[in-house]
């Protein structure tokens, strides 16, 4: 299976807590589980997301990651 990681921090749904919470919260099985069901900067040809901070950071763009 693909490899998820935010587009701009590179860090996996794994290393970040808000996904993590996420997951637990609503019952998914993983973080990854969580990212392809409820991000949507999730981009599944690339499997690049942005995580909340590099989002907003990079101006909150809009388009597929």
């Amino acid at each position: 299976m693909q490899k998820l990681q935010c587009k701009g921090c590179r860090r996996t749904p794994e290393e970040l807590g808000e996904y993590q919470c996420l997951a637990e919260d609503e019952g998914y099985a993983s973080p990854d589980d969580a990212v392809r069901q409820e991000e949507g900067t999730y981009n599944p040809k690339t499997g690049l997301f942005w995580c909340t901070s590099c989002y907003i950071q990079e101006g909150m763009p809009l388009g597929k990651a």
